[in-house]
């Protein structure tokens, strides 16, 4: 199979005979003399095939990648292991598109894998409906604190300070232009503080926006911050994590009304930070205040199995004052990606990848306590896969030391947290062996 087909000299003669052309100037006729480019454009000579991959090798080879370096870092992106069918399967060219089925009867295959994608995320979350994918999590919790504002009728949301820093600035700023009161509940000892957030309860808020785990790794008490809201009547959002939902009990059983989250670690590749892919699951009742499309099962004129767009409540299919998101594009590759993944690995496979990563994060963290080097950042703390600990030496510097050894050390929370600095947070996946956990503690226990 070729990687590009050529286009010959006498390959364009023969179309431009076949539209009634005598010369490339004709086809462009219409286009006026002074818009035309007079020069040739400022490129470099075409290479043979070999040579521009050479090239293009000598290029990327400049990056450092993950082939070569051992990754602990997380923070909202993860190095977890993708099997080698997942690409085979989604690079087919009937997957191969991110675009909206519009047409059912043409679109069986594309509105299946989204429909199979949605009934396994609402197995995971504990919902009763999922949609057909957002942008990212910061964008489903973002939708997530509109609808649930729009369902109570309230415009205040409280939002744990735990939640990852991008995804609570891009709550901010949907709120902001929604007339949306926000505030921030602080942390203690690294999980919400309860205490804080019974005091701010009261009738004038929508919703209460919780991640489990949350930002720090730490995993949240959900079912008692469900008791509180309950008692005001707010909604529950809970941005979640799916590997540590398959070990942990469905925010959905806990009290939750609506969960969301972010899908890159279900198959989808780190890639520098993008495309991602958010999941955003509900109870029925909040379906039609959901964003985006849902696709539903039915049955066509012979009785046949059959998938169509049930709920489309986009402003493209809708009146704009009516539409509950303009949400105007979808990353249903990404979610197919999620999807095959899931059916690949199986209820089993999700559990023992999550319960590898869960018993090699907490190998690291107390090989990494042993160096005396650092110590637990939130003391006692419960965590899944990631973890936080207070650095003897700056994190930068000890980030480049690792670098030179190349280890992508943790995240700097002294970046966003500016009363965790020294904080270094730290991640494991069930990528990472035991020899790449005691080589990190090594280099990093070392002296500057």
């Amino acid at each position: 199979m070729h990687r590009y087909s050529g286009n010959t000299a006498a390959g364009q003669e023969e179309m431009l005979r076949s539209l009634g052309f005598g010369c490339m100037e004709e086809l462009f006729a219409d286009i006026p003399e002074e818009a035309r480019l007079k020069r040739p454009l400022d490129l470099p000579a075409p290479l043979a095939e070999q040579d521009l991959i050479k090239k293009i090798s000598a290029l990327a080879a400049q990056n450092a990648s993950l082939d070569e370096y051992t990754c602990f870092l997380g923070a909202g992106a993860y190095d977890w292991h993708i099997p080698s069918v997942i690409g085979h399967l989604v690079s087919r060219q009937e997957f191969l598109t991110a675009y909206t089925p519009y047409q059912p009867e043409i679109s069986q295959g594309t509105l299946q894998s989204i429909f199979e994608y949605q009934s396994m995320i609402c197995e995971l979350t504990g919902m009763d409906v999922a949609n057909a994918s957002m942008y990212d999590g910061a964008s489903a919790l973002a939708e997530a604190a509109l609808c649930a504002c729009a369902a109570s009728r309230r415009a205040k949301i409280l939002i744990s300070a735990a939640v990852h820093p991008e995804y609570r600035k891009t709550v901010a700023a949907y709120c902001r232009f929604n007339s949306i009161e926000v505030e921030e509940i602080p942390f203690a000892n690294g999980s919400v503080d309860l205490a804080f957030l019974a005091q701010k309860l009261d009738d004038a808020v929508g919703a209460v926006l919780l991640a489990q785990p949350n930002f720090f790794g730490i995993i949240e008490d959900v079912a008692a911050v469900s008791a509180l809201t309950r008692k005001t009547k707010a909604l529950l959002v809970v941005c979640a994590d799916p590997f540590a939902l398959a070990l942990l009990e469905a925010p959905g059983r806990l009290g939750a009304d609506i969960v969301v989250g972010e899908g890159q670690a279900l198959g989808n590749s780190m890639a520098f930070g993008g495309p991602h892919v958010g999941f955003f699951a509900a109870k029925e009742k909040y379906l039609r205040r959901m964003p985006g499309r849902i696709v539903g099962q039915t049955t066509d004129t012979e009785g046949k199995r059959g998938f169509v767009l049930t709920i489309q409540t986009r402003e493209q299919h809708i009146r704009r004052q009516k539409a509950t998101s303009n949400i105007c594009s979808n990353q249903a590759l990404c979610a197919l990606t999620a999807a095959v993944y899931m059916t690949v690995m199986g209820k089993e496979g999700l559990r023992e990848a999550a319960r590898l990563s869960l018993a090699k994060a907490r190998y690291a963290y107390e090989k990494l306590l042993e160096t005396g080097r650092f110590a637990p950042l939130f003391p006692d703390a419960p965590f899944f896969a990631e973890f936080a600990l207070k650095a003897r030496e700056p994190v930068e510097k000890l980030n480049q030391r690792l670098l030179k050894e190349k280890i992508i050390g943790g995240f700097d929370l002294g970046r966003e947290y500016t009363q965790l600095a020294g904080g270094w947070l730290v991640a494991c996946t069930e990528k990472r062996s035991k020899e790449e956990i005691d080589f990190l503690a090594g280099k990093a226990g070392e002296r500057a």
